[in-house]
């Protein structure tokens, strides 16, 4: 069988058979793959832990006519252990996995900067390195936004004029609308959640790192990728 070998961040298992699991990762090369790694759930096996969620590997993968097959497996980056040691590190954690693996639907295609992104984050959490909360929130819009759904926070979506105070926010139409042309579906926003929204969008943590995020602006990336992924991020209702 063909071999090839690339960069991985593991993003879930399932249970295969006795002892085999089918592994899903985010590759720097190869985008999305799913491998099985056969007997990793046995007692002693040769992978260890290095085929657990969070994980950033280095594989060695057998090309198979189903599935292809994980031969090797070396770590590079232990994210796993420090995020598990901290409950909401390791909630943020489970939300970044979980939309990478739901906005990169195709195998096999190169997502070089969704893969950075994702490693970003997971560094971020496992360094501790700002509130895990923000750290969760801005990877779900920053990879969206990376996927094409970046929200229009500067002028009106409808008139093009700064949105100016109140400003109105809809999702479905993209962004934030002025008070003379806001529709039915927006809502106000105040402007310190519309600063926030903003921070997670660009990753400015100078704003992020100054307070916590309100319950507001945690609303607006539910709602964000909810409408744009076609499906709720079940991970992030647990850090409400």
């Amino acid at each position: 069988m063909p071999l090839y070998r690339d960069e991985a961040v593991v993003l879930r298992t399932a249970k295969l058979g006795e002892a085999d699991r089918i592994i899903t990762m985010l590759t720097r090369g190869h985008g999305k793959i799913r491998a099985v790694a056969k007997g990793v759930r046995k007692v002693r096996n040769r992978f260890g832990g290095r085929l657990e969620p969070f994980m950033r590997v280095d594989v060695l993968i057998a090309t198979g006519r189903s599935l292809d097959v994980v031969s090797q497996a070396d770590a590079i980056a232990a994210y796993a252990a420090p995020i598990c040691a901290d409950y909401d590190a390791y909630v943020a954690a489970g939300v970044i996995v979980e939309t990478a693996d739901k906005l990169v639907s195709a195998e096999h295609e190169r997502t070089p900067v969704q893969y950075q992104l994702l490693i970003g984050a997971l560094n971020a959490l496992a360094k501790h390195a700002h509130a895990p909360a923000m750290v969760g929130d801005s990877y779900v819009m920053r990879a969206l936004a990376l996927a094409g759904w970046l929200p229009r926070l500067a002028a009106c979506v409808v008139c093009g004029d700064p949105a100016g105070s109140p400003a109105y926010l809809s999702v479905a139409s993209g962004g934030v609308m002025c008070a003379a042309d806001h529709t039915p579906d927006s809502h106000r926003v105040e402007p310190v959640v519309l600063n926030q929204f903003a921070a997670l969008v660009r990753g400015d943590w100078t704003v992020l790192d100054s307070g916590e995020l309100l319950p507001d602006t945690r609303r607006l990336v539910e709602e964000w990728s909810e409408y744009y992924m076609e499906r709720p991020i079940r991970s992030l209702r647990l850090l409400d």
